[in-house]
């Protein structure tokens, strides 16, 4: 159990399955995992898309930042759904991160406490 606005966490989810859509080709997986220890209750949203580019890694969750600037706004977003998403993980007492998986693609992971 964790305590939290459903609606935020909705938005964060939309967001990261909303990437992991726009990045993922054409017959690639996409998997949604929750998991938990004794503190923590993790999401992992993963595609099996390109990754992340190792430079677009530290600034992924930048205000405007997007790792293929080449893109229009309509392909791509203004740049903001990553750097609310993890604001609003922060303000759960949480936390948001991306990586890329040993297996390719990319992987966000929502991380927020659970109730004590």
């Amino acid at each position: 159990m964790v305590e939290a606005d459903p609606t935020r966490i909705e938005q964060i989810l939309n967001n990261l399955l909303s990437n992991a859509i726009r990045h993922t080709p054409e017959g690639g997986e996409i998997s949604v995992s929750i998991s938990g220890d004794g503190k923590d209750a993790f999401i992992e949203v993963r595609d099996s898309g390109e990754g992340i580019p190792s430079e677009a890694l530290k600034k992924i969750f930048d205000r405007f930042y997007r790792a293929q600037p080449s893109r229009s706004r309509g392909e791509g977003g203004s740049g903001l759904g990553l750097a609310i998403a993890r604001h609003l993980a922060l303000a759960h007492g949480g936390e948001l991160s991306a990586a890329n998986h040993p297996q390719g693609g990319a992987v966000f992971r929502l991380r927020l406490p659970r109730l004590s």
